[in-house]
């Protein structure tokens, strides 16, 4: 199963609202880039923009770094997981 982007869930958002990144970018005060390379799954969610994305929508910040932790943690696992396995040995 393919991790969950946090710029799928903001996606969704911003169509529920008939927002454009653009419009989005302006209220948030951010560079217009900044929102379509997360929108994009090219760029993640940063502490900064996630303060500025809970204000906005009236959710958590922490709402939008766990969407973004899970999402990083899902890709190291992925790409990581079985040599790490084969490398560290389990505590006794």
């Amino acid at each position: 199963m393919r991790p969950i982007h946090p710029g799928r869930i903001l996606k969704r958002e911003i169509r529920t609202r008939e927002l454009s990144a653009n419009k989005l970018a302006l209220a948030l005060r951010v560079p217009s880039g900044r929102i379509t390379q997360i929108l994009n799954e090219k760029r993640g969610v940063s502490v900064e923009t996630a303060l500025r994305l809970s204000r906005y929508f009236g959710n958590s910040a922490q709402f939008w770094m766990n969407l973004q932790a899970r999402y990083e943690l899902a890709v190291a696992e992925h790409e990581m997981g079985s040599r790490i396995n084969v490398e560290v040995e389990q505590a006794a």
